[in-house]
């Protein structure tokens, strides 16, 4: 097989972290490569999608975005304080992860971001809304997506069974 480089229509299998480009935390790993079609329906930022354009398997890659480049600013909206006896039990600690449901079914996950004076807080933002990140991302294979990957604009996940 020729060399494969990142291009449209590729699947690419990638594994990455991000890290708070201001003050070097790390926010998020994937070590386990992950696939994804290259300009299909399942888009990276457009950034990092451009960053990894005509890469090859081996390459790493680096790219930093500006808040506004990536998960923008808090949507005030999706933050909600309430007082702590309406709350059960076990969501009274930061970090607690709860899940509503709306009308329509759909399910947005909130984590419990402040416990105090007898107040909780949750948040339905991403955790990274306002940050100024830093991808740094491996390729670890690259090969043309099969029709229904293209299609369907996502990697078509093969079942073991």
């Amino acid at each position: 097989m020729p060399d494969q480089i990142v291009a449209k229509n590729k699947h690419v299998l990638f594994s990455y972290t991000i890290v708070d480009a201001d003050t070097g935390d790390l926010l998020e790993q994937v070590e386990i490569p992950m696939g994804y079609i290259h300009g299909g329906e399942q888009r990276m930022f457009g950034k990092v999608e451009k960053a990894m354009e005509g890469a090859a398997i081996g390459d790493e890659i680096e790219v930093t975005l500006e808040s506004t480049e990536a998960f923008g600013e808090a949507d005030q909206g999706l933050i909600f304080t309430d007082s702590m006896e309406n709350v059960p039990p076990q969501f009274h600690h930061v970090g607690a992860e709860v899940e509503f449901q709306n009308e329509q079914g759909g399910v947005k996950s909130f984590t419990v971001t402040r416990v105090e004076d007898g107040l909780l807080t949750i948040d339905g933002n991403s955790p990274l809304v306002g940050k100024k990140l830093r991808f740094k991302l491996t390729i670890h294979d690259i090969r043309d997506a099969t029709e229904k990957e293209v299609n369907n604009g996502r990697p078509f996940m093969r079942s073991l069974h």
